[in-house]
């Protein structure tokens, strides 16, 4: 679901913002979102069939955008960006692995922070570059309600997020030591139903078979986790596409931004306890 944001952005607050993994979900939407308020967005995918895929959705959808493949494990594609003077980049692209962390594989949790917390970095260092000539940019860091509060066999998943949010804070601040107009912000998504905590879920029951020790609870588990996520999940992106909207344009953006509320209230709270 695409969506729409009518007020288009001044003329003079148009800016240049990259967004990886841009081909679905809420890093679509945002890019859409953005290229609706007049911004010059170039929206990159992991992957050519979703390049591809995007490039006639914005046909049809008659929005601007700059539509390529970039994927951030690949050391190759980052030459792609080398030469982009970006105004904003948000880092989106990311994946889930799931499972026991008593018996995954721990390859995968190396994969997830690969992709989610070192490869987010590098590509901000390499676009750090620029901002640092010019003094002046915002980057953005996708994480997760999850980088604040753990959930049983999704953690590492949470892991890599709470390394997301540690980092991109520090970042932050040691940026502004020396730069006041360069922002690091968080983003934190809570339950959306874009797919990708279906897809997430999923892949440890690729292994958790016979031999794992929770399988005698594996029913329970997935019963447990379908009851939650269709409680939780919003049908809608807009809440959080609005808060990525809302840092992006923003003069001096803020080092969190959250949505839907309710969770990030109901998160807090959490944490207030001692969860």
């Amino acid at each position: 679901m695409c969506v729409h944001f009518t007020l288009g952005a001044n003329k003079q607050m148009k800016k240049t913002i990259l967004i990886t993994g841009a081909g679905t979900g809420i890093g679509k939407d945002s890019a859409f979102a953005l290229a609706r308020r007049g911004h010059n967005v170039i929206a990159t995918t992991e992957t050519e069939e979703q390049s591809l895929n995007l490039k006639e959705e914005i046909k049809s959808a008659n929005i601007d955008l700059n539509v390529f493949k970039f994927d951030i494990t690949n050391k190759k594609d980052h030459q792609k960006i080398e030469n982009y003077n970006l105004d904003v980049l948000i880092n989106n692209a990311g994946i889930g692995e799931s499972g026991s962390l008593a018996e995954i594989d721990i390859n995968k949790v190396r994969h997830n922070f690969e992709v989610n917390v070192f490869c987010s970095f590098e590509i901000s260092q390499l676009v750090l570059k620029k901002m640092f000539d010019k003094k002046e940019g915002t980057i953005i860091f996708i994480s997760s309600l999850a980088g604040k509060i753990t959930m049983p066999f999704l953690g590492p998943y949470c892991m890599s997020k709470f390394a997301l949010s540690s980092g991109a804070e520090a970042m932050r601040s040691e940026i502004h030591r020396v730069h006041k107009n360069i922002h690091v912000s968080i983003i934190e998504p809570g339950g959306y139903h874009t797919g990708f905590n279906q897809k997430n879920i999923a892949k440890k029951y690729v292994w958790m078979d016979e031999k794992s020790v929770f399988y005698p609870i594996i029913d329970q588990i997935k019963a447990k986790e379908d009851r939650q996520f269709k409680l939780t999940e919003s049908k809608s992106t807009a809440s959080i596409v609005g808060k990525i909207v809302k840092a992006a344009e923003a003069k001096k953006p803020k080092l969190r931004y959250s949505a839907p509320w309710w969770q990030a209230f109901g998160i807090q709270l959490l944490r207030m306890f001692g969860k």
